[in-house]
């Protein structure tokens, strides 16, 4: 053991661990660049791997695709912070309200300024395309699955569906306008006027 009570095996583990983050963050950071200057098609996996510094073996340890290289961009840690978000809202709080309260925090802590890059990049293939909308419907089940952790006694859990359904249209509302007028204002904001006019007509 060391001095502070932490043993040499755990400093090894934490050690691997941190290179294994920052190697692949350096994977999709040079990826984007690559899709950016050349276009998504033109760009091979094999320039990536180099121009990351890594062997084409060592890439697919880290990503099975260059279409998963461009998917780690789009919002990374968005869809796993879904449901631990969600948990965080207490179940006095009705349904729809939480489900926009969760939505606009995450909003807010992961838009990045590659974001709408991003988000044109997954509209340039029609292959692209239909992987961003699953994994809106992804999105979704995540919500809904810790909707139903937040009221598990709920006695109609296909309005708390239905709220997760809404919530995710709201954010896809909120994309469009904000992708539209080239992320003019942060997303939060867009998202936010999108839930204000839900409200209003509910």
């Amino acid at each position: 053991m060391t001095g502070n009570g932490t043993s040499v095996a755990a400093q090894a583990e934490g050690l691997r661990e941190r290179k294994r983050r920052e190697t692949h963050q350096r994977i999709a950071d040079v990826g984007l660049k690559l899709f950016i200057l050349n276009g998504y098609d033109a760009t091979t996996l094999d320039a990536i791997a180099a121009g990351a510094g890594i062997s084409r073996r060592t890439f697919f340890y880290y990503f099975k695709s260059k279409e998963d290289v461009l998917m780690a961009m789009q919002g990374a840690g968005f869809p796993q912070a879904l449901r631990p978000t969600i948990l965080e809202e207490s179940p006095d709080t009705p349904p729809l309200k939480a489900v926009r309260n969760c939505i606009l925090k995450l909003v807010e802590r992961y838009e990045t300024k590659e974001s709408v890059i991003v988000d044109r990049l997954l509209r340039s293939t029609e292959a692209l395309y239909v992987r961003k909308q699953a994994l809106f419907v992804e999105m979704e089940q995540s919500l809904f699955e810790g909707m139903l952790e937040l009221w598990p006694s709920t006695e109609n859990p296909g309005a708390l569906r239905v709220a997760a359904m809404t919530g995710m249209g709201a954010l896809r509302l909120a994309m469009d306008k904000w992708r539209q007028e080239n992320a003019k204002l942060p997303l939060a904001y867009y998202a936010r006027e999108v839930f204000n006019l839900l409200e209003r007509q509910v």
